[in-house]
């Protein structure tokens, strides 16, 4: 401590620094923690409280913040933004007579703790917990008000008992098309066993084997097995989602090679939801790019299924037809070629043994180089198994592909149209075929380009560009346009619009037997395996002919066994055809076991691939809801207390989830579609699992680069007249993301132990809307840190550590002053706008400051506005002023409307659309007074000098326009 520190310290002893702060904040956490003071009672359960008998009658919110994956790095000081809104709007809803329920949970399975294992040896559990162990010391540290009773791990066996519990509820259902909602397998063994409905081959049900009444029951259970081809990353030995492949084929974590494989695979059926998916969000208090996203991610659409009869050179016309989606069935005429996925079905029984030659040599381009159509198949498609669908799909790739030697016939101009293989379409979306329009589509257009395929203009280009495609830069893809070039003997499309052509033709195609209407998803079946150790093992069990059978309820949780090796063992890592071996399937005592599912002790082996870590974060919701519960995955009353529908929320639901956007697809729908399979089964109330959605913008931080442009540790640059320098080297400064790898992470203690918690609280708030993303400025954190110290000194003496509040009467001018911040920071809290909460509590402090003295009344209240933002401190004022009890539960102020009219208004005054003057006038003066007034001003007149007044434009109580 620096010397005049130390005289500072020593002539105010009660002086709010840091070393005060820190008392004062550890003091709090502490008894708020003894005293429970979060805790949120139910109505009914372990948790309900007898002494809070009025709890059920108080109005009721849930308040819920995506919870994190502890990671051993810790929190920086981005992560706590939207864990210190959700808190700061709890404790202002706590503080207006609201039963409030907020807890923190963490999302634990993963690959991030299994790769350290499989690096280090550690048992996943150790460095998961341990990592939880940090996270949990670190929210408490910032003064979190969250209900620790109902906190969960998803790697606690006690919670992921109930994921396999739901797990099971899926397997046992299936997606009734009559009343559109999952109804248990069992009514539907029993429609096939009454024949109600038939088997596939019109055997009956009790005439099917077990093996083949399961293969069939798997055509309908809402979770299934089946061959699937998916992201196969060998170098990590597990599947990958889309979103953990990089651009260019590689893992995201790791940077391995990634390929497609079929594996065997647990599916979720959330496309027999697509529709509810879509139509219920309108139902959400969600922003309209999430809810946009989501739609888009569903990717339902209108459009028709086309036959194309398959023309080879050898076989002429055959049996077989290529069926196309198509979203533009008005462009069928201009279709002049076709591509079928790789994978597709109908490729090896349409490759012809020699290239067609009627039309003479065919250009290298469609050939490869190959002598025959079969071998230039075979390599490209195993060119195209080596790539994962991210890289196919990715926009800027070069258009690749090869002529399968088969053509097909446009089934409405009768043209032959050759047929190419491309790894750009997937088997994924559609039928894996589209028809080729490249006139009017981009990705088609640059195919064309490339293959020399022609094109044909079937839709009047808006612009002057002409109808020769073969002369455009790019395809024309409008839809507000008129078709062309459409007709033949039985059909004309010429002159419609796309709306009108769409139906006329998708009607000619229905009544030719070649086509119809239909509605398409992009939505795929959600791929539920991982073959790892890290993750819930599947509580599925099979017989000796392979029959799946589910576990009873009485059996779980299937707890993962303790293993010496995690690593999923391949033999090559860039190899596409090394296939798993999981960790789970070597622990043989596990895997194989004898069990009496209820027709005597048998032998069979478990699942022994695992859950992805989305299994968790899909329910943990209902778990805060009722932590306790070892009966039941919720209890009803308490589901339905906290999130049941209400004429505000139709849908139900938490009433508020706060988290990043990144999370605006995948976690959302799939948490969707569990809750909803769960409300369909009767285990909930409430439709949708979260009712308004909010997501937080991004704390940011300056990056620094050196000349080369690597980054630079962010702390030791110095600035010197505007230019950046690191150990000396001017360097560069860019605002980007906070991160290890950028050198720029910033830890919340670096801030609390300069300064305070409630100041790193009030900075975080305070920098900006919520919802926008902002940089991080170390300097000028300082400023919130001094509006405590005047909050701070408002009340207490710095020298004695006396309270110093008047017992005077508040005048007018105050309690204006008072009322005015009560009302602003009461609904801005509300509205989740709390860096302009923030401001109008500075603004009433500087008040205070300058009015030299403050009652007690208005002091009290001014700490009790201030309490949701800077807890501690507020507390710590509070317990000054005389209360022994903590303010959580305090009535928050309210204003009193008699000191929010304005007393009077600022009304400018202009000639000739010039301001001359500024009058201050009562919000009530008529229009007849204030003209008066206005032309009696002594600078309006002066400004007049004389001239004749024509007109007076009154606009009271704000405006006068006076035309001369």
């Amino acid at each position: 401590m620096s010397e005049s520190t130390s005289e500072a310290a020593a002539a105010a002893p009660y002086r709010y620094t840091h070393a005060l702060a820190a008392q004062i904040e550890a003091r709090w956490q502490d008894r708020w923690e003894k005293d429970g003071v979060f805790a949120a009672p139910n109505p009914v359960g372990p948790l309900a409280d007898a002494a809070d008998a009025d709890a059920a009658s108080r109005p009721h919110a849930f308040i819920m913040d995506m919870f994190p994956y502890p990671s051993g790095a810790g929190l920086h000081v981005g992560h706590p933004l939207g864990y210190i809104a959700t808190d700061v709007y709890a404790r202002h809803l706590r503080m207006t007579g609201h039963n409030v329920l907020h807890t923190m949970g963490f999302d634990a399975f993963g690959l991030p703790a299994e790769q350290y294992a499989v690096q280090t040896g550690t048992h996943p559990r150790v460095t998961t917990e341990a990592n939880i162990a940090k996270y949990r010391e670190q929210l408490r540290s910032l003064g979190l008000g969250h209900d620790l009773r109902r906190s969960i791990s998803t790697i606690d066996p006690s919670y992921y008992k109930w994921t396999q519990w739901i797990f099971l509820q899926i397997f046992n259902s299936w997606y009734d098309p009559e009343a559109q909602a999952a109804r248990p397998i069992a009514e539907l063994v029993e429609k096939f066993a009454s024949g109600a409905v038939q088997t596939p081959d019109g055997r009956a049900w009790s005439a099917l084997t077990p093996a083949e009444r399961d293969e069939l029951l798997g055509e309908y259970r809402l979770a299934f097995v089946k061959q699937a081809p998916v992201n196969w990353c060998p170098g990590l030995g597990t599947v990958l989602a889309n979103e953990e492949v990089t651009a260019d084929g590689r893992s995201e974590r790791g940077n391995f090679p990634v390929f497609k494989a079929n594996l065997r695979q647990w599916m979720m059926r959330i496309t027999a939801y697509a529709d509810r998916l879509i139509d219920d969000l309108d139902l959400l208090d969600w922003p309209e790019a999430i809810k946009l996203q989501q739609r888009n991610w569903i990717g339902r659409s209108e459009g028709a299924k086309v036959d194309f009869k398959v023309h080879t050179t050898e076989a002429g016309d055959g049996d077989a037809a290529i069926t196309v989606f198509t979203t533009r069935p008005d462009t069928l005429f201009g279709a002049t070629y076709m591509v079928l996925a790789p994978e597709h079905e109908l490729v090896e029984s349409i490759v012809p043994a020699a290239w067609p030659t009627a039309d003479g040599d065919l250009p290298v381009e469609w050939t490869g180089g190959y002598a025959t159509p079969t071998e230039a198949v075979d390599a490209y498609r195993r060119q195209a198994a080596a790539k994962s669908d991210v890289e196919r799909q990715a926009d800027a790739k070069t258009k690749t592909g090869v002529f399968t030697g088969s053509y097909a016939v446009n089934p409405v101009s009768g043209e032959l149209v050759p047929v190419f293989i491309a790894d750009y379409v997937l088997m994924g979306y559609g039928t894996g075929a589209i028809m080729a329009v490249p006139a009017h589509d981009s990705r088609d257009f640059a195919f064309a380009r490339a293959f020399r395929l022609p094109m044909r203009c079937v839709v009047q280009p808006s612009d002057d560009r002409g109808t020769d495609p073969s002369t455009w830069d790019d395809s024309f893809d409008s839809y507000d346009a008129a078709i062309v070039n459409s007709k033949n003997d039985f059909i004309s499309l010429d002159g419609l619009g796309v709306v009108d052509a769409k139906k006329a033709i998708t009607d000619w195609l229905a009544t030719q037997g070649i086509g119809a209407g239909t509605v398409n998803y992009k939505l795929r079946d959600w791929l539920f395996s991982r073959q790892r150790y890290w993750g819930e093992p599947f509580p599925i069990v099979y017989d000796e002919d392979g029959v799946a059978h589910p576990l009873p309820a009485s059996m779980l949780p299937v707890e993962l066994p303790e293993i010496e090796d995690y690593s999923p063992r391949t033999f090559d890592p860039d190899d596409a055809d090394t296939k798993p071996e999981t960790p789970l399937s070597r622990a043989e005592d596990w895997v194989s076991v004898t069990l009496d599912l209820g027709d005597g002790p048998k032998q069979y082996r478990r699942e022994t691939n695992t859950m992805p870590n989305w299994a968790g974060s899909c329910w943990y919701e209902l778990r805060y809801v009722d932590p306790e519960d070892d009966t039941e995955v919720v209890n009803p009353v308490n589901e339905a207390y906290w999130m049941g529908p209400t004429e505000v929320k139709k849908a139900g639901g938490a009433d508020l989830y706060v988290g990043g956007a990144e999370h605006a697809v995948l976690h959302l729908l799939y948490a969707r579609f569990w809750h909803k399979v769960l409300f369909d089964l009767g285990h909930v109330s409430s439709c949708e699992p979260f009712h308004k959605l909010f997501n937080q913008g991004m704390i940011q931080a300056y990056v620094y680069r050196d000349e080369r442009g690597f980054p630079v540790p962010a702390a030791e640059t110095e600035e010197r007249d505007g230019v950046w320098y690191f150990e000396g080297k001017p360097v560069s400064r860019e605002i980007g993301k906070i991160g290890k790898s950028l050198k720029n992470v910033v830890a919340p203690e670096e801030v609390t132990g300069e300064y305070s918690v409630d100041t790193l609280r009030l900075y975080e708030m305070a920098m900006g809307p919520l919802d926008v993303s902002r940089p991080w400025d170390t300097r000028a954190v300082v400023g919130s840190f001094r509006f405590l110290q005047r909050l701070w000194r408002t009340v207490v003496d710095e020298e004695t550590g006396e309270v110093v509040v008047t017992d005077e009467t508040p005048d007018e001018e105050t309690l204006r002053a008072l009322n005015k911040a009560i009302d602003g920071v009461r609904t801005d809290m509300l509205n989740l706008r709390f860096n302009t909460a923030v401001a109008k509590a500075t603004e009433l402090n500087n008040f205070l400051v300058k009015r030299g003295s403050t009652p007690r009344a208005v002091a009290e209240q001014a700490v009790l506005l201030v309490a949701p933002l800077a807890p501690h401190i507020a507390e710590e004022l509070w317990e000054k002023l005389g209360h022994e009890e903590s303010l959580v539960h305090a009535q928050l102020p309210e204003a009193d409307p008699a000191y929010l009219v304005e007393d009077s208004v600022t009304c400018v005054v202009q000639i000739k659309g010039k301001v001359k003057a500024r009058l201050e006038v009562p919000p009530a003066i008529g229009d007849a007074e204030l003209e008066t007034l206005a032309l009696a001003d002594p600078a309006v007149v002066a400004a007049l000098g004389g001239a004749e007044v024509r007109k007076v434009i009154v606009r009271a109580p704000k405006l006068v326009n006076i035309v001369v």
